[in-house]
């Protein structure tokens, strides 16, 4: 069995995450989205979070496509990709690519995990275009600001970062 994992921090998951991983399990026969817990970053949304949105928008606002592609699983991690990927008996990292910096960021960390770990080949894709200026990062600023993410996210996600941010803003007045 093919398995690869597609990981990242998705804080939220984006058109373009759901592009890759939509491209990516047409290639393997199970794909795993892993969810990074990143203790040197601070996300807006919990883990936790981040796994049921990408399962609840996996599941509901791509309906369509899940029904034709039953390989794909959410979990979260913690720690090195490469023993995640062990873990999984996953054989290939997804990354997806949206310009010549991702690309010498990925590359240098493809090498590592291919000399740690001989068994282990990195996919990149090349995100299609539509998406190539977009990030969560972006996203989280044009929300912060209650900026219209519409474009950018589903409708699940739009409705979770609202509800987020409306709660930092409420926690924020009361102190």
């Amino acid at each position: 069995m093919r398995t690869a994992i597609y990981p990242g921090s998705f804080d939220p998951v984006t058109y373009g995450h759901i592009d890759i991983i939509k491209r990516s399990a047409k290639m393997v026969d199970k794909l795993i989205i892993g969810v990074l817990s990143n203790s040197s970053k601070t996300p807006l949304f919990s883990v936790e979070e981040r796994v049921n949105i990408l399962e609840k928008a996996t599941k509901d606002m791509l309906k369509e496509v899940t029904k034709d592609i039953p390989n794909v699983e959410v979990t979260s991690f913690a720690g090195l990709l490469i023993d995640f990927a062990d873990a999984c008996n996953a054989k290939i990292i997804v990354r997806g690519l949206r310009a010549v910096t991702d690309f010498e960021y990925e590359l240098q960390w493809a090498q590592a995990n291919r000399a740690v770990r001989p068994h282990l080949d990195t996919l990149f894709l090349v995100t299609n275009v539509e998406y190539s200026y977009l990030s969560s990062s972006a996203v989280r600023e044009l929300a912060r600001y209650h900026g219209d993410v519409s474009l950018f996210v589903p409708p699940y996600v739009e409705q979770k970062l609202d509800e987020k941010l409306d709660s930092k803003e409420n926690e924020h007045e009361q102190n």
